[in-house]
């Protein structure tokens, strides 16, 4: 981690006129094409939801904005971002789990799968020391619904500029499988380009 100089950052003045909005946060949903990550998650018996969960953070991971966060009246930039992720619990509450993100996709899934176990026991949102860590992503998915725009409830004043990203379903058209993407990130740290970038690296990572 280290913290930003802002004195000399490009971005002073636009930080500046999003840090004064009540919302500095906007979101664009698209949809990407998960056909082969899907038929392969299938074929090695592997999650699919992880799989893309481990995916996206990678992707994010290359791109510095992405890992961007405020800490007091500073800016610091994390090395890399780890990840919070909704889970369901078989009464129907929800829970919030974190995972760090770690480069072999084996161990995410043997870190997460001891998360999920531990935090599906659980009561209540599940605000954990580590699900409040500034280096996080804050994941979720609506795999029932295939959804065409999204919003998030945002407590104003409290804002870190955690990116938020949700996954929607992922459903079969002229032999392609798509899934909704929602991206909300703070538009002082990330622009359109920015999260083209993300979307262009993560295709790329579901297509190998």
């Amino acid at each position: 981690m280290k913290i930003l100089d802002q004195n000399t950052w490009k971005r002073k003045e636009h930080y500046a006129f999003f840090k004064a909005c009540d919302d500095p946060y906007y979101g664009v949903t698209l949809e990407i094409d998960v056909t082969k990550a899907y038929e392969k998650c299938k074929a090695l018996d592997i999650s699919f939801s992880l799989y893309y969960h481990y995916l996206s953070t990678k992707a994010l991971n290359e791109i510095e904005e992405f890992r961007f966060r405020i800490k007091g009246e500073d800016i610091v930039i994390f090395d890399k971002t780890d990840v919070t992720t909704i889970l369901l619990r078989p009464d129907k509450t929800f829970v919030i789990a974190y995972v760090p993100f770690v480069d072999s996709f084996e161990e995410f899934c043997l870190l997460a799968k001891a998360e999920f176990e531990k935090m599906l026991k659980t009561t209540g949102i599940g605000l954990t020391e580590d699900i409040m860590r500034l280096n996080t992503i804050h994941y979720s998915a609506m795999p029932w619904l295939n959804f065409k725009s999204l919003s998030h409830p945002l407590k104003i004043g409290a804002v870190k500029g955690n990116p938020r990203i949700s996954f929607g379903k992922a459903y079969e058209i002229n032999n392609k499988r798509l899934m909704s993407v929602a991206v909300h990130a703070h538009h002082g740290f990330v622009d359109g380009f920015h999260i083209g970038a993300y979307i262009d690296t993560f295709q790329t990572y579901l297509d190998e």
